[in-house]
C-alpha cells in the first residue's frame, strides 16, 4: 500500500533549537514513505552552514528529489521539495500569487510531479501558503484554477498537500475541497490528525486533498518523542490505494 507523507520541517531546526537534517531524515525512514512532501527547507543558506537540505534528506531515504525555490538571494534558497521512490517526472514549479496591499510578505510557490504507482500515472502537488487570510484565499483560488488543479495536465488521480496555514474552518479549505475530498474525511479510523505545534499538537493546518481515483485508507500524524522535537510541525501520512 504506498504511504504519502506531508512534513513542513522548520529548515531542520528542532524545538530544541538544533540544526539537524539526520533527525528530519530518521522521523521520515521511521515513517517508511513511498512519497514525502516538504515544506521550509534551506539550501545553500548561511543560517544553515550551507547545506542542500532537500538532497541530504533524499539520499538518505535513498529517493529521487525535485525542489522549488520560493525564495531566492544570489546563491541562499528557501522552499519545497518532492521527493519519491516512484518513477517520476517534474511537471510544473512556479509561484503563487501575493496579497498586493502587504508587498513584504514571504514569496510562496507549488510544485507538480507526476509520479507512477503500478504502472498508473498519479499527479502531487506541494505547497505552503502564506500567513495571512487573504493572501492564503488568493492562493488557494490560484491553485483550484487553470494554472494547476484544473491544468489539462492534471489529470486525475491527484493528490494536493503541504502546509495550509488553514483550518477547517476556513474559506481556503472551502475552496479546495469544492475540487479535492479532505483525505481525514475519506477515513473511518479516528486517529489524530493535528500537527501544529508538535509539542502539544491542537491545530489541523497541514492538510492532504485528493481527487476521485484515490482511496483513502487511514490519516495521522505520529507523535512520539523525535517527531514532537524534530520540527515544530508534526508530519502527517496518507496511507492509499490508486483505484
Amino acid at each position: 500500500m504506498p504511504r504519502i507523507v506531508t512534513y513542513n520541517v522548520h529548515r531542520c531546526v528542532g524545538n530544541d533549537r538544533r540544526l539537524d537534517v539526520s533527525r528530519i531524515a530518521a522521523v521520515l525512514a521511521a515513517l517508511n514513505p513511498d512519497i514525502v512532501a516538504l515544506q521550509e527547507l534551506d539550501v545553500g543558506r548561511r543560517r544553515t552552514n550551507y547545506a542542500d537540505q532537500a538532497h541530504e534528506i533524499a539520499e538518505q531515504l535513498e529517493m529521487a528529489c525535485h525542489f522549488h525555490a520560493a525564495l531566492q538571494v544570489e546563491e541562499e534558497r528557501y522552499g519545497d521539495a518532492i521527493l519519491t521512490a516512484y518513477p517520476e517526472r517534474l511537471v510544473k514549479v512556479g509561484p503563487l500569487p501575493g496579497y498586493d496591499r502587504m508587498r513584504a510578505l514571504e514569496p510562496r510557490g507549488a510544485l507538480w510531479v507526476e509520479v507512477e504507482i503500478g504502472g498508473k500515472p498519479v499527479q502531487i502537488i506541494n505547497t505552503h501558503l502564506g500567513l495571512i487570510p487573504r493572501e492564503q484565499q488568493i492562493q488557494a483560488a490560484h491553485l483550484a484554477g487553470t494554472t494547476w488543479l484544473d491544468h489539462p495536465d492534471c489529470r486525475w488521480p491527484a493528490i494536493l498537500l503541504g502546509d495550509f496555514n488553514a483550518t477547517a474552518t476556513s474559506v481556503v479549505y472551502r475552496t479546495l475541497t469544492a475540487r479535492l475530498k479532505a483525505a481525514r474525511r475519506l477515513t473511518r479510523r479516528r486517529t489524530a490528525t493535528s500537527t501544529f505545534p508538535s509539542p502539544l499538537p491542537v491545530l489541523r493546518i497541514d492538510h492532504v486533498f485528493v481527487s476521485p481515483g484515490i482511496e483513502v485508507h487511514d490519516v495521522f500524524a505520529p507523535f512520539d518523542p523525535l517527531t514532537r522535537v524534530a520540527s515544530d510541525h508534526l508530519p502527517l501520512v496518507m496511507d492509499f490505494d490508486v483505484a
